[in-house]
């Protein structure tokens, strides 16, 4: 099954987050042409979110393109989110810890929440 990455535009009030919507398989085949996109992507966010409700399948090629994304973010002091899973995905993240549960949201008001927590913490500084 093809990955169909469907990026939304860049909300102006918060510019440096991008939200990515994946649909598909995330796996040998099209891990490549993800990761080249994240290639394009990161170095203009701050924050990157993963919608990954229609992932109905990831691969040990597609958890490595998520590390990556998320080592890059974190050299430059950024954020990477995984919001509601899919089922399937959900499981592999469970088995393998793919990810710090802190990173994992069941669903975008949880995510939202979360987000205006941790800058409430950066104004209070």
């Amino acid at each position: 099954m093809p990955l169909v990455i469907d990026p939304q535009p860049l909300n102006p009030s918060q510019p440096a987050t991008q939200h990515i919507y994946l649909n598909g398989s995330l796996d040998t085949d099209t891990a490549a042409s993800f990761e080249e996109f994240l290639g394009e992507v990161l170095p203009e966010v701050a924050t990157l979110i993963l919608h990954l409700e229609k992932l109905s399948f990831i691969s040990s090629a597609g958890l490595r393109v998520f590390a990556k994304a998320r080592k890059m973010m974190k050299g430059r002091s950024g954020t990477v989110c995984f919001v509601s899973l899919s089922p399937q995905v959900q499981r592999v993240f469970e088995i393998v810890k793919a990810v710090p549960i802190h990173e994992v949201f069941q669903n975008e008001a949880e995510l939202d929440a979360y987000l205006a927590d941790m800058q409430k913490d950066i104004d209070a500084d």
